[in-house]
């Protein structure tokens, strides 16, 4: 992934919340334990220092990649009055027979499962600019083709 982040207003303020309890409450607790595991004693031996030193470096990563992403993010507002594909909008689909809902968000945002696909993904670019009852076919990671039909898009 480039440095061209594309946030939605709600992702951007997500991030910046899991960064806030990673900086305030995951660090604090991080080196609670830490100081806790030193008490133990060897800490040559000490599985449990080992853990939490692993964990700080992994809280620390989070936390300096979040920060990145916030400050190369481009925050895109959703264009309330727009009748096409756009980042942030919501659209449902006809795919084989079936209704699909996407959200379509940038990469830093995508999460397949809650139905959050990227603008970069097959799908997602191929559902970009397009209108309700376009037939829209995208280039599946199988290479095989997805054929789908806007039934409605809401920003």
């Amino acid at each position: 992934m480039g440095s061209d982040y594309i946030l939605t207003p709600e992702g951007r303020e997500k991030l910046e919340q899991e960064l806030h309890y990673l900086e305030t409450e995951k660090r604090a607790e991080v080196g609670e334990r830490i100081k806790v595991a030193r008490e133990f004693g060897d800490i040559s031996e000490n599985s449990e220092y080992d853990d939490a030193k692993n964990e700080q470096g992994m809280v620390e990563a989070r936390i300096a990649e979040i920060n990145q992403i916030l400050s190369e993010a481009t925050i895109v507002d959703t264009p309330k009055k727009s009748n096409k594909v756009t980042v942030g909008a919501i659209v449902t689909v006809n795919m084989g027979g079936k209704e699909r809902v996407f959200t379509i968000v940038g990469g830093a945002e995508a999460d397949v499962a809650a139905g959050k696909i990227s603008n970069e993904s097959p799908v997602g670019a191929a559902l970009l600019g397009h209108k309700k009852d376009d037939e829209v076919t995208a280039i599946g990671p199988t290479g095989r083709e997805i054929k789908m039909t806007i039934l409605k898009i809401e920003h």
